[in-house]
């Protein structure tokens, strides 16, 4: 199934798709139990949308994983459509993103140069002769 052909309250959803982004993860209570939410986004060759994630489902994706929904619901929250696991529904990592991709640091070198205050080595220098 491709996420162009998802209509709001279709169920039965199976697709496979790519994290593309991961919301802030937020807590509630529920009829007195606590959980976790967060709204991701997912895409394949035909487009987007967003995937509401549950409690343990939160921990198991990241940026970049391909994942596969299995008996999930369309539903429309704020007037937009989202697809999400449900009761009955699973989500299953596929494929973890590649971690080199992830981890690839940024260029500081200038940013660190430039955060150290110039007179410091001078105060270090003067401290050091009261020292003596």
């Amino acid at each position: 199934m491709a996420i162009k052909d998802l209509e709001l309250r279709q169920g039965n959803v199976d697709l496979t798709a790519e994290v593309v982004e991961i919301g802030e993860v937020r807590e509630f209570n529920k009829f007195g139990k606590p959980g976790r939410v967060a709204t991701a986004k997912i895409k394949d060759e035909t487009g987007e949308i967003s995937l509401t994630l549950w409690n343990d489902d939160i921990d198991k994706v990241k940026v970049g994983d391909t994942i596969q929904i299995k008996n999930g619901f369309v539903n429309e929250w704020q007037g937009t459509p989202q697809l999400t696991t449900g009761r009955m529904g699973s989500l299953e990592v596929i494929s973890k993103a590649d971690e080199d991709s992830e981890a690839e640091p940024e260029s500081s070198s200038d940013e660190d140069s430039e955060a150290e205050p110039k007179s410091s080595s001078e105060e270090d220098s003067a401290e050091e002769e009261d020292v003596e």
